[in-house]
C-alpha cells in the first residue's frame, strides 16, 4: 500500500504499528454491516477505528472522549469511506501528539462526506461496475460460463486498489487528499468507462442480432446496421449531442425500417 514498513509516526511521537493500520484498513471493508436508518454507518465507522484508540489515547477519559467525537452520524460512499478514515487517523495522530484541534476532525469528516459519496456513485457505481459487467457479457461467446469471471476479477482488482490508495492518501494528506484525486481526473476515466459499457453491450448486441437472425433465417446486416447505430449513437453523446435527441432519431430511424421493410 505504500506505508512504511514499521510505522507510520505523529511528530512528537505518538505511533501508529504498520499491523494496527492494515487492521483498520481492512476494517473499511465492513464499514456499511452496520447500517441503521439513524445514525446510518456510524457503528461502521467506530469499527474501523476502535484499533487505533490504545495508542492513541491508553487512557479511558480521553478515548471515551475520541469516540464520542464520531458517535454523530456519518454517510459517504463505502468504498470512498477508505480515504476518511485514513484522514481521521491523520487529525487522531495531530491530536493525541498535542497538534490541533478536535473542530479539525469534525470538520473534515463532515466536509469530505458528500462530496466523496458523489465522487464514489459516480465512478464505481455508474461506471465501472456497467463496464466491467458488459464486458463479462461481452465476453460470453469466447469464454462461455467463466465470462463472470471477469466482470469478478476486474471489478475487484481496481475496487480493493483504490480503496488502499484512498486510504493511504487520507493517512498521509488530511484534507489535502481532495488535490490528490483531482491529480486522478476521475470525471475523465468515468466517462471512459462509460464508453466501453456501450461498446461492449453494442458488440454484444450484434451478437445476438446475428445468432438469432442466423437461427431465423434473416439476412445478416442487421446486426452490422444495429453495430453502427449504436457506435453512431456513442459518438453523438460523446460530441455532447443530447441524448433524448439521439434516442429520439434512432427511434425514427427503426420506424423508417420497419414501414420500409
Amino acid at each position: 500500500m505504500g506505508l512504511e514498513p514499521e510505522v507510520v509516526s505523529a511528530p512528537a511521537g505518538v505511533v501508529l504499528p504498520f499491523s494496527t493500520l492494515l487492521r483498520i484498513a481492512l476494517r473499511t471493508l465492513f464499514i456499511q454491516a452496520g447500517f441503521s436508518p439513524e445514525a446510518m454507518q456510524t457503528l461502521g465507522l467506530l469499527y474501523a477505528l476502535e484499533p487505533a484508540w490504545p495508542h492513541l489515547y491508553p487512557h479511558g477519559e480521553a478515548r471515551a472522549e475520541a469516540m464520542r467525537r464520531h458517535l454523530t452520524p456519518f454517510n459517504t460512499h463505502p468504498y470512498a469511506a477508505a480515504a476518511i478514515v485514513g484522514g481521521i487517523l491523520f487529525y487522531e495522530l495531530r491530536l493525541a501528539n498535542g497538534q490541533g484541534t478536535a473542530e479539525e476532525v469534525a470538520r473534515f469528516k463532515t466536509t469530505l462526506m458528500g462530496p466523496l459519496a458523489a465522487l464514489g456513485d459516480g465512478f464505481f457505481w455508474l461506471s465501472l461496475r456497467p463496464a466491467t459487467g458488459a464486458m463479462g457479457v461481452a465476453l460470453v461467446p469466447l469464454l462461455g460460463v467463466w465470462a463472470p469471471l471477469v466482470f469478478l476479477i476486474t471489478y475487484n482488482l481496481v475496487h480493493l486498489a483504490t480503496r488502499g490508495w484512498l486510504f493511504v492518501a487520507g493517512l498521509r494528506h488530511g484534507s489535502a487528499v481532495v488535490a490528490r484525486l483531482a491529480e486522478l481526473k476521475v470525471p475523465l476515466w468515468s466517462n471512459r468507462l462509460r464508453s466501453l459499457a456501450a461498446a461492449a453491450a453494442g458488440g454484444m448486441g450484434v451478437w445476438l442480432s446475428l445468432r438469432f437472425g442466423a437461427l431465423g433465417g434473416t439476412t445478416p446486416w442487421l446486426g452490422a446496421a444495429c453495430l453502427a447505430l449504436g457506435g453512431g449513437a456513442v459518438l453523438l453523446v460523446e460530441k455532447k449531442v443530447p441524448p433524448l435527441a439521439v434516442l429520439y432519431g434512432a427511434a425514427a430511424l427503426a420506424t423508417l425500417a420497419g414501414v420500409l421493410w
